[in-house]
């Protein structure tokens, strides 16, 4: 099997009130249920970041930030079926998915 980076991009950020946080959450533990044994790191949302390139370090630009990440195994790039019903998706994110590749 095949391991799978899922990375979160755009979609408003976390809700502001606790009840449609908590709705979110319980939305994606439905999700995180449905991928079952193929889960191997539900992730995280990501907080302030640094750019590093050989000029320095800089602030990301709002337009640079990547918001979360979660980690599956599949036995090939299928593996977007698993995120096509991802709640991320339904409020209006993206969701990209990239095979790490062993060498």
């Amino acid at each position: 099997m095949a391991t799978f980076l899922i990375t979160y991009h755009g979609g408003g950020g976390m809700p502001e009130s606790a009840e449609a946080r908590e709705q979110m959450m319980a939305a994606f533990q439905a999700w995180a249920a449905s991928v079952g044994d193929a889960m191997i790191d539900p992730g995280s949302p990501l907080g302030p970041r640094k750019i590093v390139t050989s000029d320095g370090v800089s602030d990301a630009a709002a337009a640079d930030t990547l918001g979360g990440y979660t980690l599956i195994s599949a036995d090939s790039l299928d593996a977007v079926d698993a995120v096509k019903g991802h709640p991320f998706v339904g409020g209006g994110g993206t969701l990209q998915v990239s095979q790490a590749v062993s060498p």
